[in-house]
């Protein structure tokens, strides 16, 4: 195989890899624990459920006058933490570690400038769908 069928090669693993990742549905809290109001849209006019779930993002056509097909809230190490950043009740103080805010046994995420980044976790039986 010559450099220009490698690169090929490259190429078409780095797509495959691409539309595996973007396939996934996200979790049930993910999607399911998102204000209506507050969801991002990521779709378009009459994408279907399964067009959207093949972008990787969320679908729920329950509410009118919102988007359908949503981006899901960002990825948590446990699911009982996925929640948006106005619904989290403080568990710590300003300026706690890491390692501290696990030790109350609560969720910790700096990637927000708002909101607690140390806050009490939800049960993941609220999550519907």
């Amino acid at each position: 195989m010559g450099p220009r069928g490698a690169q090929l090669l490259a190429v078409l693993l780095v797509l495959g890899l691409c539309v595996l990742v973007a396939g996934q549905n996200p979790s049930r809290c993910r999607c399911s624990r998102i204000n209506p109001y507050n969801r991002k849209d990521c779709g378009f006019p009459s994408i279907s459920k399964d067009q959207c779930f093949v972008k990787g993002c969320c679908y729920d056509h329950k509410v009118g006058g919102v988007p359908w097909c949503f981006h899901p809230l960002p990825d948590q190490v446990l699911e009982q933490c996925v929640m948006e950043v106005s619904a989290r009740s403080d568990c710590g103080y300003p300026g706690i570690t890491t390692e501290k805010c696990a030790s109350r046994h609560c969720c910790f995420s700096n990637k927000s400038s708002e909101g607690p980044w140390c806050y009490f976790p939800e049960p993941v039986d609220d999550c519907h769908n």
